[in-house]
């Protein structure tokens, strides 16, 4: 494995120039700030409050309270229990309804976090990694997790976003089996260690995964870095950092095709990638499929193990690139498994066939809608 390749995925799928981090410690520190100026501290002399009063000193006393606090009417009591009845009541309705939402965890790859959207937040890490915790609750209102819990009236809490960039489908069960990933995936360059996940889904009423697009895409794209001798570094890094939408217009393979041709590649390094585009990534596809079959039915019984009730949904797969044989059957394979493994484990299939996507292959906003509405029209009980 190239170790130039990891480094390069790393930062090309996750320092994504559109991404935004928010200015939370400024805020915080404004907020502060205000609550000093309000803020009053009384300090009490302790002598002078064990001194008794004097006869006349009770009586004044006794004559201002009464003067100051008149005994109420019934009509004035009435009114001020039925007032605290009903402000009891209000605060009884608000926690009811916080309790009566339904907690929805969505995990998955790039596509789920929303890459390629404008407001994606993380979080940079030393080296080359980010934290994509900010994501969690603070994901674009954009990405489908987004527009399902504005659909279903489900705050922050309630609504969480575990999408991690360049994640396969093994590295997804090691998530949710181990809270982290045991080692870095090399090919992707990602590594994850999140131990909360495994307590986002133990209290979710429902769970959607949509992964397994990078299980075959990213050795494409290494195998593409070996044919080219790593001249393809740059297209790699646009690819990956979901920049490929910002290429101008036409299809992805079309795009591909004429950064290929800006290469200054050797007869060699040139018969090895068209070899790669036309024969080479049906063989990737081919050898992919068991192993992400294989980590899909891992990733069901994970998420069974920590929640036995959760409603889990399977999100299917839509092909960015019709026109590759291979990739449609590779796409065409993975909706029809996890249809056959939703009735086996008695979960929800929800196919995607129509997702609008850009050249950089995630969805565009009206795609991230089409699957909200997909997802809010299968979840039980909403």
């Amino acid at each position: 494995m190239n170790k130039r390749f990891a480094s390069l995925a790393v930062s090309a799928l996750l320092l994504v120039s559109l991404l935004s981090v928010p200015a939370l410690a400024e805020g915080t520190e404004a907020a502060a700030d205000a609550a000093g100026d309000d803020h009053v501290i009384v300090t009490l002399n302790p002598e002078a409050a064990l001194q008794p009063e004097t006869p006349a000193e009770a009586a004044a006393s006794a004559t201002e309270t009464a003067q100051a606090d008149p005994v109420p009417s019934a009509d004035d009591a009435e009114e001020a229990a039925t007032a605290a009845e009903t402000e009891v009541k209000a605060d009884d309705t608000k926690e009811e309804d916080k309790d009566e939402q339904l907690t929805y965890v969505a995990l998955g790859d790039s596509i789920v976090a929303g890459v390629g959207l404008a407001d994606v937040q993380y979080s940079a890490r030393s080296g080359y990694s980010v934290d994509m915790t900010p994501n969690f609750h603070g994901y674009s209102p954009d990405c489908y997790v987004g527009k399902v819990a504005a659909a279903l009236g489900l705050d922050r809490d309630h609504a969480i976003n575990l999408g991690l960039p360049a994640l396969t489908a093994p590295d997804l069960a090691d998530m949710i089996r181990y809270g982290k990933m045991p080692q870095m995936n090399m090919a992707s360059g990602c590594e994850y260690n999140y131990p909360e996940f495994q307590d986002y889904i133990r209290k979710a009423d429902v769970v959607s995964v949509q992964i397994g697009s990078n299980d075959a895409f990213v050795p494409c794209i290494v195998a593409l870095g070996n044919a080219t001798n790593w001249k393809s570094e740059k297209l790699a890094a646009t690819i990956l950092a979901g920049d490929l939408r910002n290429e101008g217009s036409g299809s992805t393979m079309s795009a591909i095709y004429r950064s290929i041709k800006a290469m200054d590649l050797t007869k060699a390094e040139r018969d090895a990638t068209w070899n790669l585009l036309f024969s080479g990534m049906s063989k990737i596809c081919d050898e992919t499929y068991p192993k992400t079959t294989a980590a899909l039915i891992s990733i069901v019984q994970e998420i069974r193990n920590l929640n036995p009730d959760a409603q889990i949904i399977l999100v299917g797969y839509t092909n960015p690139v019709p026109l590759i044989p291979c990739w449609r059957s590779y796409f065409n394979k993975l909706n029809k498994f996890e249809k056959q493994i939703a009735k086996t484990y008695n979960l929800t299939y929800v196919a995607i066939p129509n997702t609008e996507t850009t050249l950089d292959v995630h969805p565009t906003i009206k795609g991230h809608q089409y699957i909200a509405n997909k997802l809010v029209n299968a979840i039980e009980n909403p």
